[in-house]
């Protein structure tokens, strides 16, 4: 089992990565904008999100961080980190879910996705926001 920062940059993700870039030498390993998602853009997506950052990775020495533009929400100031969990199974994604949700709130259902078997966000009962997800293999 494997945790991982997740930012949420409000719009701001190259903005953010071009400065960690610049300042620490972070190197980006993976980023996707919208308009690469391979499924069908769900119609409440605005196309002025097509080039906005849905995932990036980039390590900053040997930590790998995670970010996005998120749905730009208009927010002052940051607000936004995820803890992104990777376990090995559904079974064991639905047991943590679950557990995290308890007193919590669901935010986005335990689901399949194109790039997870089990993927889901949930807010636990201390206000912490978590993305449990099985690698794709």
């Amino acid at each position: 089992m494997e945790v991982t920062t997740y930012l949420a940059l409000g719009c701001r993700c190259d903005e953010a990565i071009a400065f960690y870039k610049e300042a620490l030498g972070a190197e980006v390993q993976m980023l996707m904008r919208f308009k690469d998602h391979p499924e069908p853009k769900p119609p409440e997506m605005k196309s002025e999100m097509d080039d906005k950052v849905m995932h990036a990775s980039f390590k900053v020495g040997d930590t790998v961080v995670m970010a996005s533009d998120g749905m730009c929400e208009a927010s002052e100031g940051f607000h936004g980190f995820s803890l992104a969990l990777s376990v090995s199974d559904a079974a064991d994604a639905e047991r943590k879910f679950n557990a995290l949700a308890d007193g919590g709130q669901v935010r986005m259902p335990l689901t399949k996705t194109f790039f997870s078997p089990a993927f889901g966000m949930v807010g636990d009962k201390f206000g912490i926001n978590w993305m449990i997800m099985v690698p794709q293999h």
